[in-house]
């Protein structure tokens, strides 16, 4: 196993292939002004699969496959087949906004892709192109029903907005009767690209229970998965089940076993740091497997021990990064 300086193990990788994304979620990016990344200052397909052959034979096994939307970059379903096939590699993932995958779920049941993210914030199509800016709500619907007709594993991502989406907290919660889902509520952070945008969070994990709470009296706690970034819940004669993921509170972090590879090749080894190895930088030096390892194991070995203090150690860089351009 690999372990970073606090002991806990390393084994799951946020990838992101492109910073690129055809909605503009208000939480996530400005409606304008993002400054996308030249294709060259991308990691490219074979700059990736080199990095996770490593990282894979670092006995890092979990992959999920993020953006931006990474369904944007060109040719995706290429660099999945090659993934999934690559030694010590167990499970690969995918989190998409549904937009342009429809198409491809055949395929990515073929492949054997592990559980699908779904990011998806209301099921009211006025609200969907308030919060997204976009008319992409039919799309988005079609992927999630190809994805329950395949029996791909599919989980909900919601980021609760007060002012934006709490209307919507039950009917997905509803949803969880009668389909295999699991919707999971996420309380929301300031990458946004522009900031923080409010004073103070105020649908906490705890308010967003409570409200479920009151609707769902026999709401039941259920034993959470090993580093698992979610409390976990069950309505019994549900179906599919609920999350709720404490992000900007950051109660998890004790038990966190994910790094971020940015798409321009950044090593996040927290989502509130500014980035600890450029990668992309030592792989276009010529640098070998070998070294790039030592350096590897230097990040890892150097590890903030939660969210707070690694967006102290930012040297006074505020938060101002779009969740586009980090990989979530």
């Amino acid at each position: 196993m690999l372990f970073d300086n606090h002991h806990r193990p390393l084994n799951y990788l946020r990838l992101a292939v492109t910073d690129r994304c055809n909605l503009r979620c208000f939480y996530c990016m400005p409606e304008e002004g993002i400054h996308y990344l030249p294709k060259k200052a991308l990691l490219s397909f074979e700059e990736i699969e080199r990095l996770v052959r490593l990282l894979a034979a670092m006995r890092i096994s979990k992959i999920r496959i993020t953006g931006g939307e990474p369904f944007v970059r060109n040719d995706l379903m290429s660099l999945l087949n090659t993934i999934v096939e690559i030694p010590g590699v167990k499970d690969v993932h995918l989190t998409t906004n549904g937009v342009l995958t429809a198409k491809h779920i055949p395929e990515l049941k073929k492949m054997g892709i592990a559980s699908v993210n779904l990011s998806l914030d209301t099921l009211d199509r006025a609200r969907f192109h308030a919060i997204t800016r976009r008319d992409e709500f039919d799309n988005v619907m079609d992927t999630f029903h190809g994805l329950l007709n395949h029996g791909i594993l599919l989980k909900i991502n919601t980021v609760v907005m007060t002012g934006k989406n709490i209307d919507d907290i039950l009917p997905l919660v509803a949803l969880t009767k009668e389909l295999p889902v699991s919707v999971r509520f996420i309380e929301e952070m300031p990458f946004n690209g522009e900031g923080n945008h409010y004073t103070s969070l105020t649908w906490t994990y705890k308010k967003i229970h409570d409200h479920i709470l009151a609707a769902y009296p026999d709401l039941q706690k259920v034993p959470d998965p090993e580093n698992s970034t979610a409390y976990h819940y069950r309505i019994p004669g549900h179906t599919g089940d609920i999350g709720i993921i404490a992000a900007f509170s950051r109660t998890f972090c004790g038990t966190c076993n994910r790094i971020r590879i940015t798409a321009q090749g950044e090593l996040k080894t927290c989502l509130y740091d500014n980035g600890v190895l450029n990668i992309k930088d030592l792989l276009r030096s010529g640098i070998s497997d070998n070294n790039l390892k030592v350096e590897l194991l230097k990040a890892f070995d150097n590890r903030p021990k939660d969210g707070f203090e690694a967006e102290k150690k930012r040297m006074n860089v505020p938060v101002h990064e779009s969740m586009s351009t980090i990989g979530g």
